[in-house]
């Protein structure tokens, strides 16, 4: 059976990318003979040992398929089947993951209202109430995102007022950090400056959006937060048999800051890309540009002629915003006939 296969060009997820051709190499060069299972081979923990490299040596690391099962199990382990977690009200873990938290970890979920993605403490004091009593969820959590859903970057510095906050209420900080590699990148920045000296407790660390093909570590750096975890994450259906090839990803990931190339070329195109539309009087770019995605409103009648040469998905339908991700593949040509496209349909007008 022959499927057709698209050439069109993406701006909608840099989920929509392809495999880094290195980490392709990787998984085929793991894939010669045989292989200890369920993570006891020497691609996995070598990749292990690399993580402890970033982010300390007391850092618990373990692999699962993708970021809901990231996110579910972290908040999961490190918080009561009655508790309740606060987030962004654009958190990936309210709008995204389909009641995951909620349905299998059994935690309610407190959104709170946003600034260009990003929260405040005075957005989350007022839900900080009703602890020991029983009629309430229990505040357990603070969930934030690195990058934030709106593409922007949270310092250090806001970190760390957030986990100073969160432990003064017995509370933990976890990190959705699908597209931690682009934070750091835009931060220039170690991953554990804006993580474990921040006080941060558990990290959800993304590859898929960032040149790997599926794979994703869930970082406690708490030991006792760990524990009982291993059993967990099989009961959840999240332990993979042939776990090299998680494993032999993230050491082609990590090998000569491959990470680090494939965010600041992502988060370069999507700085091109608003650096050549802020010359576009109909287009009002809504939030800072520090990562690799750009929110921009454009007239409705432009959104459909864009889309039929280059996907992408509409942020909010009433406003008119979109949002235009980019890849460890996207390319300047990319961006700049994506561009003139654009400035076609601005001459019409």
């Amino acid at each position: 059976m022959n499927l057709p296969i698209t050439t069109m060009r993406s701006f909608a997820s840099d989920n929509n990318s392809g495999i880094h051709p290195r980490i392709l190499a990787a998984i085929i060069q793991a894939n010669e003979n045989h292989c200890v299972s369920y993570g006891d081979d020497v691609y996995t923990q070598q990749a292990i040992e690399i993580f402890k490299s970033h982010f300390g040596e007391q850092t618990e690391v373990f692999f699962v398929f993708n970021g809901t099962a990231a996110n579910v199990l972290s908040l999961m382990q490190t918080t009561k089947p009655y508790s309740s977690i606060i987030c962004s009200e654009t958190a990936h873990i309210n709008v995204d993951e389909c009641g995951a938290p909620e349905r299998i970890a059994g935690i309610k979920v407190i959104s709170v209202p946003h600034k260009e993605g990003k929260i405040s403490p005075e957005k989350i004091l007022p839900h900080l109430h009703g602890f020991g009593f029983e009629h309430h969820s229990q505040p357990s959590a603070i969930s934030i995102s690195q990058t934030t859903e709106m593409g922007t970057v949270y310092t250090p510095a806001e970190i760390t007022e957030l986990t100073d906050l969160a432990h003064r209420h017995n509370m933990i900080l976890h990190i959705d950090g699908a597209r931690l590699a682009n934070a750091a990148a835009a931060l220039n920045l170690p991953f554990r400056a804006f993580t474990v000296d921040c006080g941060v407790d558990v990290v959800s660390f993304g590859g898929t959006k960032n040149g790997m093909l599926l794979g994703e570590a869930i970082l406690i750096f708490n030991p006792q937060l760990a524990e009982g975890f291993k059993y967990r994450r099989k009961q959840s259906m999240q332990l993979f048999s042939k776990m090299r090839f998680m494993g032999a990803q993230f050491i082609a990931y990590f090998s000569d800051n491959l990470w680090l190339e494939n965010a600041r070329h992502a988060n370069a195109m999507a700085k091109r890309l608003a650096e050549a539309i802020r010359q576009i009087p109909e287009i009002t770019i809504t939030t800072p540009v520090e990562a690799n995605g750009v929110f921009a409103i454009i007239p409705k009648e432009w959104v459909e002629p864009l889309r039929k040469e280059y996907f992408f998905y509409t942020w909010n339908e009433t406003t008119s915003e979109i949002r235009w991700m980019c890849s460890f593949d996207t390319t300047p040509e990319d961006i700049d006939m994506f561009v003139e496209k654009i400035k076609q349909l601005s001459k019409r007008g």
